[in-house]
């Protein structure tokens, strides 16, 4: 027999990211590096902690002078002395901060100024160290936290940069945070320019993740900006899973010197197509940084971050959790909620794994079925690389193109109709039993777990309401039911062509248990997949391309 070819080729657009997590650093210290740390630490930490103490102070100063008894609160742009002072006094020791800590700085490139471009957009965004673009930018607002601003002292010197607040009780936040945004940019020149980290989140430097639109929304010029840390020890990368805020701030202040490369790029003019589309804006300004630093770009965004986090509290494996979010969410349709409950139910399924994946072990525990060959050709189907194992991603895709689509009203009737072998509008157990052991080839096949999980009220047999809910809520059952009428097709067709090319053998015994469900259930076959009807069998399969 020829094999079995699936219906299914994979699309391009959904092969995993060259880089599997740029939300870590793992860090690990050599014993030299750590004693390093700590001869310098004695002599140069409570020394740069004096200066920074005092600089911090100095710079709470002056920014209480220039926004003392100033109107609006935020609301009004600053102007005249109390802009020159914070562009003056703070930008320099902004400068002198750094200095004192360590850092070589090194320029690349022309600052645009505010005519030109009324943001810069920096990535990679990595560290809290990146603030130090705000000195080499004259002090720019930037988007912050809310309730950063009642921060003692901090929260003064926040303030005094009028920066755009983003507030996590408002609902409205994202958008009230773009039309400030918008406002600001479309100001000609009232406001300072804006300075935003499109990814929105910290990562290891391995990629550039999506950007956010809100830089891009106001239909403006933006100034790219490159940030770089060539530092044979990495004390700055600050991600979700590492080191901590406080190890690294002491890591870094114990260094004898901390190089950065900060390099702006020339302004991106929007064309009229970029104005029209915020999304094609953002992704040609991200690859031409991309391209400039040399490293590739993926779909991962914040909400992969909090997916992680949730993995984690799962017991799985942090990145499990990433699923390229934007593009998953983009091209299936998917909320993040719905994503988030799909998490649950995969750690349920791979709990026993400790690699945080699925073998084909666990999915036929989790459907309470036998491994056989219609088993093997759906968990093919969802192991999208082949690797042998279903990722939390391969699960998502395979349930957004393959299980859902096929769980139709139509192939739940259809389903439910074979099942029922005499006709009397519910399926008994010995009905149940005799097809699902008929369709994986197991006669032995002891299935009154899976019957008692779908009848719900105890009667011993299923209503139709019973086997729709279930069916529902389980819909890789309905991708197996499709898939096993794929196969039993497939075997029809090869059997017409043997019969054609040897019609003395047409009936032998051989070829008869070839389809084992003909020999036990030849009526319910019948019902369902009729012999002379197969240019009909497109709707009892989801063969959409992936």
């Amino acid at each position: 027999m020829a094999p079995r070819v699936l219906p299914l080729p994979r699309q391009h657009s959904f092969c995993p990211p060259t880089v599997r997590n740029p939300f870590v650093h793992p860090g690990r210290l050599s014993a030299g590096d750590k004693l390093r740390i700590v001869l310098q630490g004695i002599i140069l930490l409570p020394l740069r902690a004096i200066c920074i103490a005092f600089i911090v102070l100095l710079a709470w100063l002056f920014a209480s002078i220039a926004t003392f008894r100033h109107p609006g609160k935020g609301s009004v742009p600053l102007k005249g002395w109390r802009r020159g002072m914070i562009q003056t006094a703070l930008s320099c020791l902004t400068r002198t901060l750094f200095f004192v800590m360590g850092f070589q700085v090194k320029v690349k490139g022309k600052v645009a100024n505010l005519l030109e471009a009324p943001i810069f957009v920096a990535a990679p965004h990595s560290s809290f160290f990146d603030a130090i673009i705000t000195a080499l930018t004259g002090m720019p607002s930037v988007v912050s936290r809310a309730e950063n601003l009642s921060t003692p002292v901090f929260g003064t010197i926040l303030s005094s940069l009028q920066p755009v607040a983003v507030s996590r009780q408002d609902p409205d936040s994202r958008k009230n945070t773009v039309t400030e945004i918008t406002k600001r940019a479309l100001s000609r020149g009232q406001w300072p320019q804006i300075l935003i980290f499109p990814e929105g989140t910290c990562t290891n430097r391995s990629c550039l993740i999506t950007f956010k639109q809100g830089a891009f929304v106001p239909q403006v010029p933006v100034q790219p900006v490159l940030l770089r840390y060539p530092n044979k020890l990495d004390t700055v990368t600050w991600t979700w899973q590492g080191y901590s805020l406080k190890e690294l701030c002491a890591m870094t202040l114990c260094q004898l010197f901390t190089r950065v490369e900060v390099e702006f790029l020339p302004v991106h003019v929007p064309t009229d197509e970029e104005k029209n589309d915020p999304i094609l804006f953002a992704n040609r300004v991200r690859q031409t940084m991309a391209t400039a630093l040399n490293v590739p770009v993926t779909d991962h965004t914040f909400e992969d971050c909090r997916l992680m986090i949730s993995a984690g509290q799962l017991t799985l494996p942090m990145e499990a959790g990433l699923v390229e979010f934007t593009k998953i969410s983009k091209k299936l349709n998917l909320k993040w909620n719905h994503v988030r409950e799909q998490l649950d139910t995969f750690a349920a399924i791979a709990s026993a794994s400790k690699g945080g994946r699925i073998g084909i072990e666990e999915f036929a525990e989790y459907l309470k079925l036998p491994i056989s060959d219609v088993l093997r050709e759906l968990f093919l189907l969802f192991d999208r690389n082949g690797d042998g194992t279903i990722d939390f991603r391969e699960y998502v895709i395979g349930l957004s193109i393959l299980c859902n689509p096929a769980n139709t009203e139509e192939t739940i009737r259809m389903a439910f109709k074979l099942f029922d072998m005499d006709e009397d509008g519910t399926i008994t157990e010995d009905e149940f039993a005799s097809i699902i052991q008929s369709a994986l080839g197991v006669p032995e096949l002891d299935v009154s777990m899976l019957f008692k999980e779908i009848d719900a009220d105890d009667t011993g047999k299923l209503s139709y309401d019973e086997f729709k809910n279930f069916a529902l809520k389980h819909p890789e059952y309905a991708k197996l039911f499709t898939t096993y009428l794929d196969l039993q097709r497939y075997q029809l067709d090869m059997l017409e062509e043997d019969d054609i090319e040897s019609p003395e053998v047409k009936h032998s015994p051989v070829r008869k248990s070839a389809i084992p469900v003909s020999e036990t259930t030849p009526t319910a076959r019948n019902k369902v997949c009729p012999e002379g009807n197969e240019e009909d069998n497109s709707s009892t399969s989801d063969k959409k391309d992936d």
